[in-house]
Formats: structure tokens, C-alpha cells, sequence
């Protein structure tokens, strides 16, 4: 299945297995899709991930995270720069989501990274997504 925006549809996967209670979902991989996963791995959002070499095309697995009390870690991710509406933030501009509870990922020159290391670094970019 081909599919026009591939971030999109990793974040609405983790929204739907996550209301699902399901422990993981599975996906097509890119390299993108790999560094914004490390970066919810890091920020503790996901358990874990992989990737599964596989013909025509890599899976990318990722194992929710899930609260004592089965709750979503995730409470909401959101796409921030669409294929129609792309959004960029200069060094200083960059989004803090939910006063410093959430996280923004941000595509950068130096590559993905969390709204506060690109804020850090004095860098900008490509606001792609906000998860808290």
C-alpha cells in the first residue's frame, strides 16, 4: 500500500494500538520513521523498537508503553508539518509542549531531534510532530 505521508501514518498506528491496548504495532520502516522512534524511545513514550528485514520492504516494530494502571503513556501525538502546510521554527521559536511535559520533534540539519537538545544545540528546523 503506498501511503503520501509516512509520519503521519506511524503516528495515527501508535494513537489507534494505543487506545487498542494492543502491546505493539508494525509498520513499513524508513530512516525517518527509525529516528523519530528512538527519540520516543529515549523520552520513554515507547518501550521499544526494531526493525525486521524483510522483501519488498523493512518492518518497523514498535512495543507501546503502558502506566500501572494500563494507561497509554501517550496521552496525544499530533503531526505539526503536513505535506500541504509545511511549518519551520527558527532557533528561538521552537514549540515547548505543554510547559516542558511533552516533547516536540524537530527535523534538523544535524537530523532528529527533541525540541529542547535542537533549542540546546541553537538550531532549528522542521517542526514534525508534538507527543506528551
Amino acid at each position: 500500500m503506498s501511503v503520501n505521508d509516512p509520519i503521519s501514518d506511524m503516528l495515527t498506528r501508535i494513537r489507534n494500538a494505543g487506545m487498542a491496548r494492543n502491546t505493539e504495532t508494525t509498520m513499513p520502516s524508513t530512516k525517518i520513521l527509525v529516528a523519530i522512534a528512538g527519540i520516543l524511545k529515549q523520552e520513554g513514550y515507547i518501550e521499544d523498537f526494531e526493525v525486521i528485514e524483510k522483501r519488498p520492504q523493512n518492518q518497523l516494530v514498535i512495543k507501546l508503553s503502558y502506566g500501572p494502571d494500563r494507561r497509554h503513556v501517550i496521552r496525544e501525538i499530533k503531526r505539526v508539518s503536513k505535506p500541504g502546510l509545511r511549518v519551520y521554527a527558527g532557533k528561538n521559536d521552537l514549540p515547548r509542549v505543554k510547559s516542558g511535559l511533552g516533547v516536540a520533534i524537530v527535523s534538523t540539519p544535524e537530523g532528529v531531534l527533541t525540541g529542547y537538545e535542537a533549542r540546546r544545540r541553537g538550531i532549528g528546523g522542521e517542526v514534525l510532530c508534538t507527543v506528551w
